[in-house]
């Protein structure tokens, strides 16, 4: 795995949020999409928490303060971590995290947030030992890289979404 590449693109997946966050119209941050599903401010909401609660387990991996396992990944996790990506099929977030109507503001901070612990942890991923694990509600117990490379897939993921509901809002951001 290359993990600057991987740091780069996560940096760039996030850069993509803060550019999206400054052109989606104030009055439709927190709308529901006349189809369901979540909104913006939701979309936010869920991948910025999730990237700082991933951040963290990576960061306990990395440090060797997570358990050590020999249980790996289970069939969903190596799907991601060879293709790079989430199955086609829609998957329903694990409830671990509550889902909220956030602010733009409040995602604006966040984004610091995420930026910095990625500049705190990428620096520890190259000498972080594959066998402490900490287990993913999806994919099985995965070691500091994995956690590392599955918050990339996740953001680059969300972002497709942010798209999706744009068309469906029928809004350009320009």
């Amino acid at each position: 795995m290359d993990l600057i590449a991987e740091r780069k693109a996560i940096e760039a997946a996030l850069d993509a949020y803060r550019a999206e966050l400054d052109r989606l119209p104030d009055d439709l941050f927190d709308v529901t999409p006349p189809s369901g599903g979540w909104s913006f401010a939701e979309v936010y909401s869920h991948i910025l928490q999730s990237t700082l609660g991933a951040s963290i387990a990576t960061e306990k991996c990395a440090r060797g303060t997570a358990p050590t396992t020999r249980k790996g990944l289970n069939l969903l996790g190596r799907f991601l971590m060879l293709t790079n990506h989430f199955p086609p099929a829609k998957i329903k977030a694990p409830p671990v995290i509550p889902v909220l109507k956030i602010s733009k503001e409040e995602a604006r901070n966040m984004i610091i947030k995420c930026r910095k612990r990625i500049e705190s942890i990428a620096p520890l991923l190259p000498d972080a030992e594959d066998h402490h694990r900490i287990s993913h509600p999806r994919l099985g117990m995965l070691h500091a890289k994995h956690w590392f490379k599955f918050l990339r897939v996740h953001l680059q993921h969300h972002l497709k979404q942010l798209k999706r509901i744009e068309r469906e809002m029928g809004t350009r951001i320009v």
